[in-house]
This record gives C-alpha cells, sequence and structure tokens, in this order.
C-alpha cells in the first residue's frame, strides 16, 4: 500500500485541514491510550477532521468513538494544539494540518478498534512518549503530563 503522506513540497497547492482528538486515560491506573496504524506503522492518539458546523469537543469524542469504540469518555478541558504539513500524493496537495487535542478519562478498557488500526494499548505516559514517531505527538503527551 503506498503512503498516505510524504514531505511537505513547496511547489504543490496546499489546503488547511481542521482536526480534533483526546488523550484519552484510564479512570483505574492513569495510563494514557495509543493506537497503532496498519498503513503507516506508527503509534499515536485518536483524532480525526472536523465535519462542517461541528464542534472541537463533539468532532474529538466522534472520532474517539470511531477509532476506538469508548462510548463513555469525559473532556476535562483542552490539553494542546499542534500544526504540521505534508504531501498528500492521492490528491496532489500539500495539506496544512491544526489538530486540537483535549485530555479526558474513560472508565472502559477494551477497545473495539476501527480496521485502520491493528491494536491499542493503555501505557504509562513515559511509555507513549517514547513510542510515538512525531514530535508533534509527544508535545500533546508531553502537555498532559504537566496537567
Amino acid at each position: 500500500m503506498p503512503p498516505r503522506s510524504q514531505p511537505y513540497r513547496p511547489s504543490a497547492p496546499i489546503v488547511p485541514e481542521l482536526a480534533s482528538g483526546i488523550a484519552i486515560f484510564s479512570t483505574e491506573d492513569g495510563r494514557v491510550f495509543l493506537l497503532h496504524s496498519i498503513d503507516e506503522d506508527r503509534w499515536c492518539l485518536p483524532k480525526g477532521h472536523v465535519d462542517p458546523g461541528e464542534s472541537l469537543e463533539s468532532a474529538a469524542l466522534r472520532e474517539v468513538r470511531e477509532e476506538t469504540g469508548f462510548e463513555r469518555v469525559a473532556i476535562e478541558g483542552e490539553l494542546h494544539e499542534v500544526s504540521y504539513r505534508f504531501y498528500q500524493p492521492k490528491k496532489e496537495v500539500n495539506v496544512y494540518k491544526s489538530v486540537v487535542y483535549f485530555r479526558g478519562r474513560t472508565p472502559e478498557r477494551t477497545p473495539h478498534l476501527e480496521p485502520l488500526f491493528d491494536r491499542g494499548e493503555w501505557v504509562d505516559l513515559d511509555e507513549a512518549v517514547r513510542r510515538v514517531r512525531y514530535p508533534t505527538d509527544r508535545s500533546v503527551l508531553e502537555a498532559a503530563g504537566r496537567k
């Protein structure tokens, strides 16, 4: 399967994209939930696009339901915002993506993953920081550790 994203190409047109996600912590033991993306072989936090007219919180909760199956997630406030850019070969455009993350908690332990993910794990925050590939994901987790 070809990669969904590639390094930014200055000569290609650019489109903005807004996304929202949640760093989900377990009410049981305080661990954070990570997803493993099959096509990019990387660990990440649940997140996704914000639909027109949708609030950031609603989008984050919807994406968590879709990607993890967790239904009972309580948002505890905005956590961190990140921005990055990449090239999307399928559409032949650069994407400038902004993602607003919230901090959340759930008593649920067993995920029901979207097919894009082959596994999800509850890990200690330090382990989560080590597992994620991108500095933007690390910055979100580090912000969660400060709160």
